[in-house]
């Protein structure tokens, strides 16, 4: 098949979880070139380094925690990988087939105007409901399941849920051009969301992005109510610190999404055939209290100053 040379940059910090599950994905993908995994751990003290030695073609490179940055250690990735491309990973994130790594380099393969590709995400069996749908809905509006879909800008995206639609990145299981990242578009050192700057730098210098539905992983965070509160507010803080517009949500508009939210799930939950009558009896009655935090530190991001 003679594809391009691509270098798998996995970032650890305590993923011993599921980082086992992950190299052994990643070093059975039946892909037609060469194949570098590199982990880049960022002080882990759990038995990340431990795995990652056991699988002598993985090469390690280690910074401390305090040189951790999401953009600056992807940046750090490019400029040590040896791949044309450059596939990224966190470390909970599994490739559920072994044409992953094919399928999220082959639109770059194919069409030298592509930088970069998302793949899809599914949520991990036991993942809370509210998590699993937004998960499910986010990669549906992405596009079909069938084909690849590519976004670029050809002078029409004037409307800012256009332009939002065009540029949304997720770099948990993705891939770039290396020579565009250590080029005109690099990743930025920002404190948060540092694959959404990357899409629109992407969108904005010129260049193609595309949706690849069949490079899938098994991706969610395993969260407990309170840190899924926790979560929301440093999303929208960190998404309003990079210019992302979002407007105050008062009192009354939060408990409508609450309200709204908890209806919407409680009728998907009593349909969804992956949970049992117990599991969905249970989160009937839990899942509202996710909505319930979700939109009550929304409401406070909304009106923290920056």
């Amino acid at each position: 098949m003679n594809l391009p040379a691509v270098t798998v940059a996995i970032l650890t910090w305590n993923g011993e979880k599921y980082l086992e599950a992950i190299l052994s994905a990643v070093e059975g993908q039946q892909y037609g070139g060469p194949v570098e995994i590199l982990v880049i751990d960022s002080g882990s003290t759990d038995r990340t380094l431990e795995i990652v030695r056991s699988h002598p073609v993985v090469r390690l490179h280690e910074i401390p925690n305090s040189e951790f940055g999401h953009g600056r250690t992807r940046q750090l990735a490019a400029q040590l990988a040896t791949g044309e491309f450059v596939a990224y990973l966190t470390h909970d994130a599994v490739p559920l087939h072994d044409g992953w790594l094919e399928a999220i380099v082959r639109p770059m393969a194919d069409d030298p105007r592509i930088s970069a590709v998302m793949g899809k995400q599914v949520a991990r069996p036991g993942c809370f409901p509210m998590l699993k749908y937004e998960i499910a809905s986010v990669f549906r509006g992405m596009g079909p399941d069938f084909g690849t879909t590519v976004f670029y800008d050809n002078g029409s995206l004037v409307d800012e849920a256009l332009l939002a639609g065009a540029t949304f990145y997720s770099d948990a299981n993705s891939a770039a051009r290396r020579s565009v990242l250590l080029g005109d578009v690099p990743y930025r050192d920002v404190d948060y969301a540092e694959d959404q700057v990357l899409g629109r730098d992407l969108i904005a210098a010129g260049h193609r992005k595309a949706y690849a539905p069949r490079a899938v992983v098994e991706h969610s965070n395993d969260l407990t109510l309170r840190e899924s509160g926790v979560r929301t507010q440093e999303e929208v803080i960190g998404l309003r610190r990079i210019g992302t517009d979002i407007p105050p949500l008062s009192r009354l508009g939060a408990a409508r999404l609450t309200i709204r939210g908890a209806l919407v799930d409680t009728a998907r939950i009593l349909t969804d055939r992956d949970l049992s009558r117990g599991q969905r009896i249970r989160w009937v009655f839990v899942n509202p209290a996710f909505h319930a935090v979700k939109w009550s530190n929304y409401r406070r991001a909304t009106l923290r100053p920056l």
